[in-house]
């Protein structure tokens, strides 16, 4: 099984002979590493300031495979675990070895040599033989996006008889101007998804391989569910998860520049509802539609908030959260009832909301059928009343700076409706008026000059009689 990566200068005071740095590995110098039933050989076949060449081979023991590791995806009976074709075929056994040899690359890290790392360089990656459930058309679809040239011929089953037909091997030739650490995640994600099969067990593990090599640029590949489902060996939970995950890496623009490495604005409205909860001086906060947790986590990691709970309608989603934060791992005589989670809907009253500082409903209205939107409000506002409520939700004219988006002109697929600045302005004054608050806005994210944030915020806070 072999890789080979030919680079040529990436500027014109850049040898192609750097390559080295980036790789972290001597042009003149083979390393050799035994992972296992896997041996690694890196070596360069050429090495120029106009051309530089890298070789990564694989020497694969069959039988130490089945004694050491599970090969899920070729587990056809006992012959098959030892007559197969992982010695020779580049599969997830190649993707593995790329993340063992080349993990500083990887990771877009060069202490040596910094300036390389977002350089793109005109690259050449050439694997002979690739096995591709789904054929040419597969492999275009998966590497033409993230603006491979693709080069294809498919290799015939015997060529000392042709009767017998093609293979489902390909001999795969990519070409264009890529960061290394790049074009590494691409093979990375995409060689098991040409393959469809792992050789090794797949767990919750994988969810965050695929979100840390392929979160830049999946989210917005065209065939995302695709590779989501086969590099997740077609497991129900973990799609659902990694999904869920990818569609709100899916909320940055596309049209800013990748070296620019901007904060997902996920996160920057995490942070912000954390700065302003701070503020407030909340210390009982509780999560209104917390999904898989990632806010509670971050206020649990937090002593400033005495009690932190989050609340879903979604079970499977509350599993995922107990999951993150080790809830699922405690015994009976070590529950912390400073973290909690439980089910909920927020249409329905449930006297268990009541009694916080603070509540937060982020990015949740906006999933909510309109006419449903007057009983969260009694449950939230009335019923449960805390001091304070945080409500971010999407600027609906801030979706110009989004290309592609899906037929509604929403930015997910579940949403009811997304509200423009005066639209979300009008509800909540009205909530404010109802119910004895005061409300304030701000913009959540990079601000453009006519169209806003591309989050809202409205902080609720319950005015006090003199």
């Amino acid at each position: 099984m072999i890789l080979t990566l030919h680079a040529q200068r990436p500027a014109p005071d850049v040898p192609a002979g750097d390559l080295g740095f980036l790789l972290h590995k001597h042009p003149d110098r083979v390393l050799t590493a035994e992972h296992g039933a896997v041996t690694t050989h890196v070596l360069y076949p050429q090495s120029t300031p106009e051309d530089c060449e890298v070789a990564v081979l694989l020497d694969v023991d069959p039988v130490g495979l089945v004694r050491t590791a599970r090969d899920a995806g070729q587990n056809t009976g006992v012959l098959g675990q030892y007559v197969n074709d992982r010695p020779y075929a580049a599969s997830s056994l190649l993707a593995v070895a790329l993340g063992r040899v080349f993990s500083t690359a990887l990771a877009g890290r060069c202490a040596a040599r910094p300036d390389l790392v977002d350089l793109a360089w005109p690259l050449r990656l050439r694997l002979p033989a690739v096995p591709c459930s789904g054929g040419q058309d597969l492999l275009r679809r998966l590497f033409e996006p993230l603006g491979w040239s693709v080069r294809a011929t498919v290799l015939p089953l015997d060529e000392t008889v042709p009767g017998w037909g093609a293979s489902r091997y390909v001999d795969v030739e990519l070409e264009g101007r890529s960061r290394v650490a790049d074009a590494l995640a691409h093979l990375y994600v995409l060689l098991p998804v040409l393959d469809d099969a792992k050789h090794y067990w797949v767990g919750e593990a994988e969810v965050d391989k695929l979100l840390r090599r392929g979160g830049d640029w999946l989210a917005r590949h065209p065939e995302r569910d695709l590779v989501t489902r086969r590099y997740l060996a077609h497991s129900r939970p973990l799609v659902v998860d990694a999904l869920d995950r990818l569609a709100d890496l899916d909320e940055q623009p596309a049209a800013v520049p990748e070296q620019e490495r901007p904060v997902r604005l996920v996160e920057h409205r995490r942070a912000t509802v954390l700065a302003v909860l701070r503020d407030l001086g909340a210390g009982r906060v509780i999560d209104l539609g917390c999904g898989q947790g990632e806010l509670v986590r971050e206020l649990a990691a937090d002593p400033r908030f005495t009690a932190v709970v989050g609340t879903d309608v979604s079970v499977r989603a509350l599993r995922t959260a107990a999951r993150r934060l080790r809830l699922d791992q405690r015994g009976p005589d070590e529950q912390d009832e400073r973290v909690r989670l439980f089910q909920s809907a927020l249409t329905y009253r449930d006297e268990r909301l009541a009694g916080f500082d603070a509540a937060v409903l982020s990015e949740v209205v906006e999933h909510v059928d309109p006419p449903r939107l007057a009983a969260l409000e009694r449950v939230v506002f009335a019923a449960a009343a805390p001091t304070h409520v945080l409500v971010t939700t999407p600027n609906a004219e801030y979706n110009v700076n989004y290309p592609g988006l899906r037929e509604n002109g929403f930015r997910h697929p579940d949403h009811r409706f997304e509200w423009t600045r005066a639209q979300f302005a009008r509800w909540a004054g009205g909530v404010a008026d109802r119910h004895g608050y005061a409300v304030r806005f701000q913009g959540v994210g990079e601000a453009d000059e006519d169209a806003g944030a591309p989050t809202q915020l409205a902080v609720f806070s319950k005015e006090v009689s003199a």
